[in-house]
């Protein structure tokens, strides 16, 4: 495929991303309804974290699908399709499946032991839901896009590349995105992890995603240029979920709102952060195992700071460090380190 530049964009985004992951799940911990979906939960709540949060919950995940798909988009240009299968069964499926066994166990033993349940041993996705649906995405979305590779100087090429560089690309995005909520009927937009609407919606953006890169900057020369139109629309629909409706919106409307949102995200990073740097380099690189990781220094974190007597938000505010802490130590010292333990976190053998 013709495209070869490096996007260093879209590498930020992916760490913004997770790095908002993050602190999205310590905010879980300061909800009221946190314990109900396996958190460790404050006593104190701090429901005023809510507010941004939900701002951010109805674009964070599909936008690491829509970078998801670009990364397979960079990838097949120098891969055949069984190339492709193994590098992201290595780098997607192994991972998931340590995780299942030796990650996510950890964090739900620490939530038993806070709440003085019986210890037991259970496997769950949790957090790594994530990982099993991209693998699926590259099954399932693989013949599509060697297709796509392949007729890359055909008409059709020339008519998607022409499609997402107009207003009618945004457009089918949107329509995609509210139709999906229609048919399939979400409790709530945001309900991504392990449902058959965060499948079905992480499907569209994976491949949108992929076709985005695929045409080339037809379509990034027009978030660039209407980067500020997007984001007054964004804040907009958000103005409107937040005032109007107490932030219980209708799906079709935070469907739309998630499209202006996303599109906002990627004009302003393909205008500010297409740029490489040694702290991206860094921080590209130690995202994934830090992703993996993470909800054992959360859990860790709320286990000891939430019995201290000291603040609401100064616990809040110590949870983040812990575990940013103790995730970036871990990665240093043994996950970076160590060989044997490098694939089993994603990343390349050194």
């Amino acid at each position: 495929m013709s495209n070869t530049i490096r996007r260093y964009d879209i590498d930020w985004l992916r760490v913004i991303a997770i790095g908002l992951l993050l602190i999205y799940h310590i905010t879980i911990v300061f909800q009221p309804w946190g314990v109900f979906i396996g958190f460790i939960q404050s006593d104190e709540p701090l429901k005023f974290l809510w507010i941004p949060m939900s701002m951010l919950n109805v674009w964070r995940i599909p936008l690491l699908f829509f970078v998801s798909g670009m990364g397979v988009c960079f990838a097949i240009k120098k891969r055949n399709w069984k190339q492709l299968i193994t590098e992201r069964a290595k780098r997607i499926l192994l991972p998931f499946l340590f995780g299942i066994v030796f990650i996510v166990p950890i964090h739900i033993l620490i939530w038993q032991i806070y709440y003085n349940q019986d210890l037991s041993f259970s496997l769950n996705r949790s957090h790594l839901w994530f990982l099993g649906n991209i693998f699926l995405y590259v099954i399932l979305l693989s013949p599509i896009f060697f297709y796509l590779k392949r007729t890359e100087t055909s008409l059709i090429s020339k008519k998607i590349k022409k499609l997402f560089g107009n207003p009618l690309g945004f457009l089918i995005i949107i329509a995609s995105f509210v139709i999906e909520t229609f048919i399939v009927k979400p409790d709530s937009f945001e309900m991504y992890a392990m449902t058959i609407h965060g499948f079905v919606l992480g499907l569209l953006a994976f491949l949108f995603g992929f076709i985005l890169i695929y045409s080339e900057a037809c379509f990034w020369n027009s978030v660039l240029k209407w980067r500020w139109i997007l984001l007054i629309v964004g804040a907009l629909l958000f103005s409107v979920r937040l005032f109007y409706y107490d932030l219980i919106a209708p799906n079709y409307l935070k469907a739309i709102e998630s499209c202006f949102w996303i599109f906002t995200v990627f004009g302003f990073g393909y205008k500010y952060l297409n740029h490489s740097s040694k702290t991206l380099s860094y921080l590209s690189e130690a995202a994934y195992p830090i992703y993996i990781i993470h909800m054992i220094f959360l859990y860790l974190g709320s286990y000891l700071i939430l019995p201290l007597s000291i603040s609401t938000f100064a616990k809040f505010v110590l949870i983040i460090l812990f575990t940013g802490i103790g995730c970036f130590a871990l990665y240093e010292l043994l996950i970076k380190r160590i060989k044997f333990l490098r694939p089993l976190f994603g990343l390349k053998l050194k």
